[in-house]
This record gives C-alpha cells, structure tokens and sequence, in this order.
C-alpha cells in the first residue's frame, strides 16, 4: 500500500486539515427522501414540458417510460453502491474506487456540471414565475436569480440540521400542490382533445385528435433530455452519505422510497396538465410555467397570481436541495485534491462547506448572465431555459454512464466488499442505464437549438482535464474516499478479502 501512495504522489495531511473539513451527522431515511424527492421535484413543475416541443404527447410518454428505466437501473446500482462506500464523494468515489484516479475525476468534473448548472435551470424557471408574479420586466429577471442564489446558499450554509428540516417542510409542501392539482384537474381532463393537439410534423392541431407520435419515433428520442428533467438529481442522496446516521440502513430505503414517489408523480403530471382545456401540449411546448397554467385552466386566471406564488414551492424544494448537493460534491473533490483545496474548508460552528456553495453558485450564476446576453433579455423560456437544461441533461447523462460502469467494474473486480444491499437489477440494469444514457447523448447533439450549450460544457471539461493534468494529480490528498480506494486495489492485487468496513 506504501509503494502505490509513493507512486501516486499523495500528500499526507494532519488531523488539522480534517477538522476545517468537518461535516455533522443528521440526516435519517425520511430526511433522505425529502433531499432526493425535493432534489427533482421542480421538474415536475417546469422543464419537462419543453419535450412536448419535440416529440408531442405521444414521443414524451415514451421518452418518460425509457428515462425511467434508465433511472430504476441506475438508482438500483447507487443503492447498493453507496452504502458498500458511504462517503460523500458519491460518483466520483464510485468511480476512484472502480476506474482509478483518472475515472474518479473526470466522473467527478462530469457530476460537477450536472450540480453546477441545475441550480441555474431551476432559479431561472422561479424567475420566470416571479416575472409573471409581479410584472417586471424580462430584463429584471437577473435580480430574481441573484436574490434566490443569495437566499438559499445562506439558508444552506446556516447548518445541516435547519437545512434538512427545510428540506423536509418544502418538499412536503411541493407534493402536497401536486396531489392537489392532480385531484382537481381530474374532472376536467380531455385526453384526446388537449394532450393530442399537434399536428403531424407540428402546429397547432385545433380540436385535437391528433396522432400519437406527431413527430414519429424520432421525435419520442428527441424528447429524451425532457424526460430526463423529471428525475434528475435523484442521484445526488450518496452526497450525504457522511451527513447521514446510518447510510448502510438509511440510504438504500431513501433512494428507493424516493425513485417510487418520482415515478407516481411523473406520469401524473404528464397525463393531466397537457390534458385540460385551454392548455394542450402545444402551448405547454413552450410554457415557462406549465404548472400555472393548467392551475389557472382548472380555476381561472383571476387567481393566476396566487397560483404563482403555490406553484413557485416545487421550484424552491429543488433549488434549496441542489445548492446542498452542490456544496458536498465540491466539497468531496476539493478536500481529495482534485479542485483547489480550499474550496472543502467548512464553517468553524455550523460545519457546512460554505466557500464549495459560494463558488459553486457563482459559476451557475455567471454562464446564466453569460446567457442572458448572448441570447437576449427577450429570448423565450424554451430557449434560454431549455439551454440550460441540455447543458445539465448533458453533463449528468455523461456521470450516469460513469456510474453505470463503475458499478459492473466493482461487481466483477471487488467482489468481496461488503455490500448491505444488493441491486436486483445486477449488472443487466447498469448496461440498460448505460444505453439509455448514450441515445439521450447522441440526440442532444443532434438537436441545433442546444447544441452550442452542449459544446460548452465539453470545453468545461477540457479545461477541468487540464486542470487536473497540469496540477490536481499533483496535490492530492489521503482523503476517506482515497484511502478505501488504495486499500481495495492492494487487496485485490494480493487476494486478500477485505477487513470490514472502513471508517469515515
């Protein structure tokens, strides 16, 4: 073990390094599901209507069913990953274990876009509904996004324990609208005459009665980053790992528990909100606030503003939780060396990664302003919104397939390691969710409208590469993640079976 830490040039630190990169323990089951559930619920609420555009009713239901095989295999696999390896590292820990230094980083930079920028989406879509709100105009909308970023990354850095009570209230909050408007927009549902109202090749089809895939099965493919937006972030629960009580119990029940509640919620809202009269896929195509409008369908647009402002919670629930997912995947690559260090340093009291959050939400802030000028103030929600989105679909499919693979390298490679839950998927789901991930890839580049935000996020990653080739490999640390990683390619060099589980 000596010889490859000489090899790999680590740096030995003191305990002191550690105690500035302290986390607290809080989190139980139910606060695990409320930061997974709460993580992606805004999709619910904006983003995932976009799809519509592309492949209608019929190409969305069937991006929606194949993204969610893609997630069941891939949140089967974190299930039984994570608690195998409950550091906060998550992918990138996944990965360093599974593929090496090199794997565990650009796994790392590729989950970094995908945390970096769906804080953006989403504080973008709450600008939307707060521009609605109060009738600002549209180059007001960067205030709004830079008072939700000031918020709620200071809401975050207060403390874990008020952030998962936090994280609990909005998300309970956030369902509870939507069993709402579930239950309300049921008596009003027109299937055929709303949701079937493009017509083949696309236009508004007026009664409806359209075809099923306007847009053929192409089309279905080309929805898939959309499809993508009502369970993305799921996977970000391992990051709290080291915040959690007992994540070998906790974490598989909170993945799970929250997988099932997404799927529910899913495929309701995409039944019924293109579904009533005066809404229809073809408007919702291209809604900045598809949930407000089929609110104001079902009850009229005099309580409009209302509605906004309840509608407005699903969109807080994932923005509060990401900023926390932000800041612990930050935080887990800068305490190892692989970004600069100083961005794990936590708070002295309050022990949250503060300067990961600031820095993290900085970025995002800076590529929407970056955005917003280069596109214009004035160009649509489908545009700027859906650029954004690609940008985070991307960089999340590319972590996905990290993941996926990480997952068969360490069933076939480190067989032995003790595993408290076991995914019933096995190896056959983890090259579905790597399937799945690489046609949602291949469409996004074909699709023109996003293609310049995906080539963006590529030159992230050549510069994160550099980065990491110039300097990063050169500064790491014996972080928790490191060291398990060490220890299990020296036992699988050598055949011994592992000790038990290492201590975080």
């Amino acid at each position: 073990m000596l010889s490859e830490r000489k090899a790999i040039s680590y740096q030995t630190a003191d305990a002191g390094y550690f105690d500035k990169r302290s986390l607290k323990k809080y989190a139980g089951v139910w606060s695990l599901w409320a930061l997974g559930v709460g993580a992606v619920i805004s999709g619910h609420y904006s983003g995932w209507n976009l799809g519509l555009a592309s492949g209608g009713w019929g190409g969305m239901f069937i991006a929606t069913i194949l993204i969610a095989i893609m997630y069941l295999g891939l949140t089967f696999s974190i299930a039984e990953m994570s608690p195998a390896l409950p550091h906060t590292g998550a992918a990138y820990s996944f990965a360093r274990t599974a593929m090496g230094r090199w794997g565990g980083f650009v796994t790392g930079l590729c989950e970094n876009v995908e945390y970096v920028l769906t804080p953006a989406v989403i504080v973008f879509f709450i600008g939307s509904y707060l521009t609605g709100i109060f009738e600002t105009p549209a180059s007001f909308q960067p205030v709004w996004w830079i008072v939700g970023y000031i918020l709620f990354v200071g809401l975050n850095v207060v403390g874990v324990e008020l952030s998962f009570k936090v994280t609990v209230v909005v998300t309970l909050m956030a369902l509870a609208v939507l069993v709402i408007f579930w239950i309300s927009a049921i008596p009003d549902v027109d299937f055929a005459a709303n949701a079937l109202d493009i017509a083949p090749g696309g236009g508004l089809l007026e009664g409806g009665n359209g075809p099923f895939l306007p847009f053929g099965l192409t089309g279905a493919l080309t929805a898939l980053p959309f499809a993508v937006w009502l369970f993305l972030a799921i996977e970000q629960l391992p990051l709290a790992a080291e915040e959690s009580v007992d994540p070998k119990r906790d974490m598989p029940k909170g993945i799970l528990f929250g997988m099932l509640t997404l799927i529910v919620s899913a495929f309701m809202i995409l039944f019924l909100n293109p579904s009533l009269p005066g809404v229809g896929s073809f408007a919702l195509g291209s809604s900045g606030e598809p949930l407000l409008e089929g609110f104001s369908a079902i009850y009229g647009s005099g309580i409009a503003k209302l509605l906004a402002f309840v509608a407005i919670i699903g969109l807080i629930a994932s923005f509060h939780t990401i900023i926390f997912a932000q800041g612990r995947q930050i935080y887990s690559l800068s305490r190892a060396g692989y970004f600069p260090r100083a961005l794990s340093i936590t708070h002295d009291q309050r022990k949250t990664p503060y300067l990961a959050m600031v820095v993290g939400a900085s970025v995002g802030l800076a590529i929407m302003l970056v955005l917003f000028v280069g596109l214009g103030a004035d160009a649509g929600s489908a545009i700027i919104g859906g650029t954004l989105l690609n940008m985070a679909v991307f960089g999340a499919m590319c972590s996905y397939i990290a993941q996926a693979i990480s997952f068969i390298l360490l069933r076939r490679n480190h067989a032995d390691i003790a595993r408290p839950y076991r995914s019933p998927f096995g190896i056959p789901g983890a090259v579905a969710t790597i399937v799945i991930a690489a046609v949602t890839l291949a469409f996004q580049l074909s699709d023109p409208t996003y293609r310049a935000g995906v080539i963006g996020v590529a030159i992230w990653f050549a510069i994160g590469i550099a980065y990491f080739a110039l300097v990063g490999r050169h500064r790491l640390i014996l972080s928790p993640e490191e060291e398990f990683a060490i220890e299990q390619a020296e036992r699988a060099k050598t055949g011994a079976a592992p000790v038990g589980d290492v201590a975080i």
